[in-house]
Order: structure tokens, then C-alpha cells, then sequence
């Protein structure tokens, strides 16, 4: 690579970052402003193709591990219906919508090819939509079905992907030989992903040093998915498993390591998301290469065509699947007396954004493949449409549906308000038994202190109900002792630089006190 080279490559990331900056400051959904960016990009790195091995083995594990490490097991269980009605039942209508509309489009192309380029754009990437949902504050529901789909659809597509494309190839697989290396596929990974995660927690939970586990843990997606690939079963499910099982039994892991976690994966999702959709938009100057000689408006309208009928077929399926069920069945109407609000069922629909993952699979066709400039053309433009027309209106549907979680909000700040009691209430008692029983030698005033603190966190929790004011509108005690204590601490930290840079402390003791300062202001910035 010439140095030239070296700094178009550098450019991406930069450019990336600085947006995406841009976009945080403003409160905007970054991904809407990464995408257009690419496509800026694109000539002035005209030679870069979207290499799909970079994806499905550098992008891919880790943004999937750091998802499911994040999410809620308890919780993607208690949605486990409408999450495996959208990421395989809604996957696979996608793709029989699409093949047909593309083989009525493209008749000269085998219909395997058709159902390949169905495959490549049906799952969705909640990447966007997720990130808008919590801003705008979703309800929870909606929230955690949007994110278990994600996690689950892309082995659904890939899967789906690599059957149409061997069928192509002439390779000569037939229906129940396709049908059985999918079970086995999404058994297997289940199945790898489980074993993994048990031996992965195993030795998580035994090595005792926050900085190893970590370092552990930034190996573990790779590690799965490749492990899970050679026994020719679906690497992303087993990602998908261990980064479950992992965040799940997380809380019994020492704080160090939790807390260092939180914020080396924060800092891997930002990177490689705020990368990835760069990546997207640079894609438009190779796949416009390939399409050299064709008609422009025959090209046009058949992206049109196949965009609608990706969006369609999402809007399609959603509401049958939500409503049917309950006509159907007894035991889902007694266990949910109330259906889903249809304007959650609207935003769910409308929560179609496409991803890399696309593009990626789209890249992976062998060249010689029927029409591949075309289907690479196609997919592009289904991406791209979908981020931009559905990701730019997401927010604006949202707020004209009136669909928020206040009342989960409340909810949830008043079931950790009545926690938080019954743990201070725990650790006072406690107090008096080590009191009572002379374990410690201890003054009264040091005493008092920790019945205080534990006292202080309980009535914060409480008037974390109010919003952090009282009825009249003023600052409650404990809003008032934090906003002094951040500028005590404001005051103290300038004398401890002050200090280094007067040669009177060390910069290992500097460190040290700026550490502890540290982690009190980021316990205020939480209350």
C-alpha cells in the first residue's frame, strides 16, 4: 500500500469519527449521518471494495457479543415468540417476496439466484432504529423485540443466503437436504454456543483480575464464531448464546471487571459502528463499476421495485403475526389479556432498516454468479433506501404515534426505590449486628457516616420519582448535595493539577487521586 493509499484508508475512520461526534452533540441518530458521508467519500476512495470476510470476521462477532452481553435474557425470553416470528418467520417471507418479485424482474436469472438476492436484504440491522428507540424512549417491549431480532436474523439470512447460492452454483441441493442443513445449522450453533458459554464462564469467573477478563472476554466473539464456523454451524447464533449467557451471569463478577467492561465495550461498539456505516456509503463507486453499459432508468425501476417490496413485505407480515396468534391460541390470550397497541405494531414495521451484514453477503457472491453486478446494485440500494427513507422518518413517526415508556419509566424508579430500601434497610441492620458484636472497634462518628450513606441512597432513589425536584418545583437535598459536591470536586481536582505542575506531587500520585475523583463524579453523574 503506497502512502497515498495509507491516507484515503486513515480518512475513513477520522471522517467517521468526526460525524458521528457531530451527530451526539446534536442528539441525532448517527448512522443517518455516517451513511451520506460514505457516499461523499466514495470518489475519493475509489478503489476500496467492501472486502466480506472484514465483516463477517472483524465487524460482525464483536458488535453481536457486545448486543447480547448488553441485553436481557430474562427479558428476550419473556418476547420469544414475536423475536422468532420476525428473525426466522419474517426473514424467510421476505426472502420468497423478494426472489418472486426479482425472478418476474430478471427472468433470464435462475430463480435461486432471485431467493439469494431475497436472503441478502431480508434480515434487518436494529443498529439505527434501536438507537433511536431508546433515545426517544420506546417502550421496553419494543425495545427488546427489535434487539432480539437482530441478534437472531442474520444466521436465519445467512443460512438461507449460502443454501440459494450452492443451489445456483449447480451443486445440486435439494429441498430437504437444504431444510436439514438448516436445522442443523441453528441446532448446532445452539447447541456449540451453550457448551462455550458454560467453559468460557467457567474461567471468567476464576481468573479474579479485572484487566485479563476483559482482555478475555474482547477474544471470546472471534474465538466462538470461528470455533462455531469449522464445525460448519451458524457462528452468529453461538456468538449470539455465549454474549447471553455471559451477560447474564455477569453481576456476579467482581466491580472491577464490570465497570471495565461497560466502558471497553462502549468504546469497541463505537468504533466499529461508526466505521461500519462509513463503509456502506463508500460502497457506491465499485458497485456503479460493475453496472457500466446498463440502462439507467431499467436500472432504477427495478430497484424501485425490489426497495418496495422489501418494505412491504415487512409491513405485510407484522400485523398477522402479532394478531393471529391470539385468535389461535388460548393459552397466549390468557398469559397477554391485552393485545400490543397497534402503534407499537406501526414502529415495529417501520423499523426495517437494512445494515452491512447485507452488503457484506452481497460482496461474498463468487464472481460469475448470474447477474451479480445486478444483485450487488439492488441490495445497495434497498440498504441505503431503507437507512435513509425509513431511519430519517423513524423519529418524526415515533412522535406523532405518542409512543414513549413513561409509565415503565415510573414504574421502573419506583421498583428501585423500594430495592434500594430494602438494601439499606439490609445494610443498617447488618451495621448493628458487626456493631453489637464488637467485630470492629469503630467510633460512633464513622458509624453515623455509614448509616448516612446508605440512608442518602434510599432518598435519592425516592426522589428520583419527582424528577429530582420538589412539588413546588425546588432542588430536593439530594440534588442539592450533588451539584455542590460536583463543583468540590471541580475545585479540588484544579489543586491537585495545580500541585503536579508546581513539581509538589508526583504524576503517579496525581493519577491516583484524579482515579478516586473519578469514580465519585461518575456515581453523581448515575444519582
Amino acid at each position: 500500500m503506497d502512502q497515498v493509499s495509507a491516507v484515503r484508508l486513515l480518512a475513513v475512520p477520522i471522517v467517521a469519527i468526526a460525524v458521528a461526534t457531530v451527530a451526539r452533540r446534536r442528539g441525532w441518530p448517527a448512522p443517518l449521518l455516517l451513511v451520506p458521508a460514505g457516499l461523499v467519500l466514495s470518489p475519493l476512495v475509489p478503489g476500496y471494495e467492501l472486502d466480506p470476510e472484514l465483516i463477517l470476521l472483524v465487524f460482525l462477532p464483536p458488535l453481536l457479543y457486545s448486543a447480547a452481553i448488553d441485553s436481557s435474557y430474562l427479558r428476550l425470553k419473556a418476547v420469544r415468540r414475536p423475536v422468532a416470528l420476525l428473525s426466522v418467520g419474517l426473514v424467510l417471507f421476505t426472502t420468497l417476496v423478494v426472489g418472486w418479485v426479482t425472478h418476474l424482474l430478471l427472468p433470464a436469472l435462475p430463480p435461486a439466484a432471485a431467493f439469494a438476492l431475497g436472503a441478502i436484504v431480508a434480515p434487518p440491522d436494529a443498529v439505527a432504529a434501536v438507537a433511536v428507540a431508546r433515545r426517544l424512549g420506546l417502550p421496553r417491549r419494543v425495545v427488546t423485540i427489535l434487539i432480539g431480532e437482530s441478534l437472531f436474523n442474520d444466521a436465519t439470512a445467512l443460512t438461507v443466503y449460502r443454501v440459494a447460492v450452492a443451489a445456483t452454483l449447480g451443486e445440486g441441493i435439494s429441498r430437504l437436504e437444504a431444510f436439514a442443513g438448516f436445522l442443523y445449522s441453528a441446532a448446532g450453533g445452539v447447541a456449540i454456543g451453550l457448551v462455550l458459554a458454560w467453559c468460557l464462564t467457567w474461567i471468567l469467573m476464576r481468573l479474579r483480575d479485572a484487566l485479563v477478563e476483559n482482555t478475555v472476554m474482547l477474544l471470546i466473539p472471534f474465538g466462538v464464531y470461528l470455533a462455531t464456523e469449522a464445525a460448519h454451524a451458524s457462528g452468529v447464533i453461538a456468538v449470539v448464546i455465549v454474549g447471553l449467557y455471559v451477560g447474564h451471569r455477569m453481576p456476579r463478577a467482581g466491580f472491577g471487571t464490570r465497570l471495565l467492561s461497560d466502558a471497553v465495550w462502549r468504546v469497541v461498539d463505537f468504533f466499529l459502528e461508526t466505521v461500519v456505516f462509513v463503509l456502506i456509503g463508500l460502497q457506491l463507486w465499485p458497485i456503479m463499476r460493475e453496472l457500466e453499459g446498463e440502462s439507467p432508468w431499467r436500472l432504477a425501476g427495478m430497484a424501485l421495485a425490489v426497495f418496495a417490496a422489501t418494505v412491504l413485505a415487512r409491513a405485510v407480515w407484522i400485523v398477522p403475526s402479532v394478531y393471529l396468534p391470539r385468535v389461535l391460541f388460548r393459552g397466549i390470550r390468557r398469559r397477554e389479556p391485552r393485545p400490543p397497541p397497534w402503534e407499537n405494531v406501526v414502529v415495529v414495521g417501520w423499523a426495517g432498516m437494512r445494515g452491512v451484514v447485507s452488503l457484506a453477503a452481497a460482496f461474498a457472491i463468487p464472481q460469475g454468479f448470474p447477474g451479480r453486478p445486478t444483485l450487488l446494485f439492488l441490495t445497495f440500494v434497498v440498504v441505503i433506501g431503507t437507512l435513509l427513507l425509513q431511519g430519517m422518518s423513524f423519529p418524526a413517526l415515533i412522535r406523532r404515534l405518542r409512543v414513549s415508556n413513561e409509565e415503565e419509566a415510573f414504574a421502573d424508579n419506583l421498583a428501585e426505590a423500594e430495592a434500594q430500601q430494602a438494601a439499606a434497610a439490609a445494610e443498617l441492620a447488618r451495621l448493628e449486628e458487626l456493631v453489637a458484636e464488637g467485630v470492629a472497634d469503630v467510633h460512633e462518628e464513622v458509624v453515623e457516616q455509614l448509616r448516612s450513606r446508605a440512608e442518602r441512597r434510599a432518598l435519592t432513589a425516592w426522589e428520583r420519582l419527582g424528577g429530582g425536584t420538589g412539588p413546588e418545583g425546588e432542588e430536593t437535598p439530594s440534588t442539592v448535595y450533588r451539584r455542590l459536591r460536583r463543583e468540590m470536586l471541580a475545585a479540588g481536582r484544579e489543586v491537585f493539577v495545580r500541585l503536579r505542575d508546581e513539581g509538589r506531587i508526583d504524576d503517579e500520585v496525581l493519577s491516583r487521586v484524579i482515579h478516586e475523583l473519578d469514580f465519585e463524579e461518575a456515581t453523581l453523574e448515575r444519582d
